[in-house]
């Protein structure tokens, strides 16, 4: 299995990541993406990428910084991109729930990453919280590129829409609560050839785990429930979403 989107260099819930990639080992998860949120971030990123065969890594500017956000951080992002396990740009996007950023700011940090994205031919990686009209608004005026919607929350019409130009959405944890009926019925109707599987780690655990840190490890457990929806053994379901990552990040 393949954990498509994790947060490794937080130290105060992963002290010792040698110690989490090797529990995901054992758990059958031999390769996940590490997921940079600003400049630090995406260099403590590649770093681990240079640490662990396991790992591969994104550089991005998240929209929650988007206020701190300016050119001169693109040049950092710049020189990391170049690194040979470095698969995408983000995460980036819109996050309207936390009011850290204004939609301005926001805009600037999208629309210059959205371009960066593409002269280097890297795939997107989406945050997108309580901004998935404006967002989607907001792509219609760009060219297409490969993107990923990071643990979806949109409607089944937004879900199309990510279908329709070529984009994948990412589930994690959150499908295994009680109260996400409506993405399991969404992801038991999705193209399985659009569908990534992610942790978020540390956060978002699956139900079994809720209140504790989210570990690369419980991928597994996405991967069941999404296998379940889908009605096929979860070695098949594995074949299906692992091929997918492969073939959005080339790896």
């Amino acid at each position: 299995m393949i954990d498509t989107h994790c947060h490794l260099y937080m130290a105060d819930y992963f002290p010792d990541p040698a110690r989490v990639v090797d529990e995901a080992a054992q758990a059958g998860v031999h390769q996940m993406v590490v997921i940079g949120i600003d400049s630090e971030t995406s260099r403590q990123a590649v770093e681990l990428a240079d640490r662990f065969p396991e790992v591969y890594a994104t550089v991005g500017w998240h929209p929650t910084n988007a206020a701190t956000y300016t050119s001169a951080e693109l040049r950092v992002l710049e020189e990391l991109v170049g690194h040979e396990k470095v698969v995408a740009v983000g995460e980036i996007g819109y996050d309207f729930y936390w009011d850290k950023a204004t939609p301005e700011e926001q805009d600037v940090c999208f629309a210059e990453q959205y371009e960066f994205a593409m002269s280097v031919q890297k795939p997107l990686i989406f945050h997108c919280r309580e901004a998935y009209a404006y967002q989607i608004e907001r792509l219609e005026r760009l060219p297409p590129h490969p993107f990923v919607f990071h643990c979806f929350a949109g409607d089944a019409a937004q879900a199309q829409w990510t279908f329709d130009r070529g984009g994948y959405i990412g589930v994690d944890g959150p499908i295994t609560y009680p109260k996400s009926q409506d993405l399991r019925d969404l992801i038991q109707s999705a193209p399985r050839d659009r569908v990534l599987i992610e942790t978020d780690a540390p956060f978002l655990s699956p139900q079994k785990f809720r209140g504790k840190t989210n570990q690369p490890a419980y991928v597994r457990f996405v991967n069941q429930m999404v296998s379940n929806l889908w009605d096929v053994h979860p070695d098949e379901g594995e074949r299906i979403l692992d091929g997918n990552a492969r073939r959005f990040f080339g790896i």
